[in-house]
């Protein structure tokens, strides 16, 4: 991974073998950001794992193993209640078929590369939290 700051924007290039929610987790606490938007982010993308939350608050996974192209990520980086950094990433992927898969991002590994583009809130203080009766942590701000 290598990553460049300009005033509260970071570019960072994620290499093969990389996996994505690990790498920028590791650059919150790296660079010591609390809150960021995840932007944009484009690259090939294998053993995935990614999914959608049904009706009843849980998470239905499937798995997109084989090199597919990342077309677009965004998602958020925040602290959970104990400090550790927590991102919330959803993404589209297209297969070599060109059958687009998309959905809330729980697994990616960089094939290729990965190019991300992240937005510090320096100002934002972002908490993941609880919610009842669902998978998710929800974001809560103070």
């Amino acid at each position: 991974m290598q990553w460049t700051v300009s005033n509260e924007d970071v570019f960072v290039r994620l290499d093969p073998g990389d996996e994505i929610h690990i790498s920028l987790q590791n650059l919150a606490d790296e660079i010591g950001f609390d809150a960021a938007a995840i932007t944009s982010g484009i690259g090939r993308t294998s053993n995935t794992l990614y999914g959608y939350m049904n009706e009843e608050g849980v998470y239905i996974r499937r798995e997109l193993l084989p090199p597919s192209e990342l077309v677009s990520l965004s998602g958020n980086i925040a602290r959970t209640q104990d400090g550790k950094p927590f991102t919330h990433i959803h993404c589209c992927w297209s297969d070599d078929d060109n059958v687009v898969h998309a959905g809330h991002m729980f697994q990616s590994v960089v094939h290729v590369v990965a190019e991300i583009h992240i937005r510090i809130l320096s100002q934002a203080i972002m908490t993941r939290c609880p919610l009842p009766d669902v998978e998710l942590l929800g974001l809560e701000f103070s």
